[in-house]
């Protein structure tokens, strides 16, 4: 999604991974971002010249995906479900926002302890709710009676965290006063039913007609809804694409 909205703000190249591998934790990509910041510092010569550099760049951030589909929903393998409700979940997944975005954390250069993303100088946020993962290939594949009536459940509770993420953008827009925020059946290889009960195997063969497929296996959208997405997400086409404003706004702040 990133990529495309990248695209169509003008640019031709993209900024490289910081790391490949495995999952990394938001903390862990703030930690990385502080670590980059601190190299920008140095080649641009003063704090100062790199503040005013960060501040107008638009920071894209999805959270709560892997925290519903690889945990919350995962009670053989996580306990999380039985300590927090729906409503409770979506609460402590803002808190997480909350801490990387604008508390408390030790000083990138040495001073009091101070936030990480805001005080690291960024000021454009665009957030990503989260999707129907009761409508994913795996939810399907996995839980549905008929392989294609979605899981309410799941969509309830991603409901109730992109009405948190909402209220949470409201409140940091009045809160900081010089910063923007925002808010944006079959996999194309897998195994099972709707080719989500497993996903992609080493060596599977995907699909020739990639984009004719939203997903790409039984978890992550495709190229075909990355495109649609960042699209939506740099230019609304309808209010409940972007709250309270777009990708395309963004740019022109």
């Amino acid at each position: 999604m990133a990529l495309h909205a990248a695209k169509l703000l003008g640019f031709d190249d993209y900024v490289p991974p910081y790391a490949l591998g495995g999952r990394i934790s938001f903390g862990g990509q703030v930690r990385n971002y502080q670590n980059t910041v601190s190299q920008l510092v140095q080649l641009l010569g003063s704090e100062d010249k790199a503040a005013n550099y960060l501040s107008r760049c638009i920071y894209s951030i999805g959270q709560g995906s892997n925290n519903y589909l690889n945990n919350y929903f995962m009670p053989l393998f996580y306990t999380t479900s039985r300590h927090y409700n729906p409503e409770q979940y979506a609460i402590v997944l803002m808190q997480e926002y909350d801490c990387n975005i604008r508390l408390s954390c030790l000083s990138l250069f040495g001073m009091a302890p101070f936030s990480t993303l805001y005080n690291c100088g960024a000021r454009k946020f665009a957030s990503t709710g989260v999707g129907h993962i009761g409508c994913s290939p795996n939810e399907l594949g996995q839980r549905s009676t008929d392989g294609m009536t979605c899981g309410e459940r799941i969509n309830s509770a991603n409901r109730m965290f992109n009405a948190r993420l909402k209220s949470m953008v409201d409140q940091f827009n009045d809160e900081l006063a010089d910063a923007r925020f925002g808010a944006t059946n079959a996999g194309r290889c897998g195994v099972g039913r709707n080719n989500g009960q497993i996903t992609c195997l080493p060596l599977q063969t995907p699909c020739l007609n990639r984009n004719e497929y939203l997903f790409w296996d039984a978890f992550h959208p495709g190229e075909a809804a990355n495109a649609i997405i960042g699209r939506r997400s740099y230019k609304a086409e309808s209010p409940s694409d972007a709250y309270p404003f777009d990708i395309q706004t963004f740019a022109q702040i």
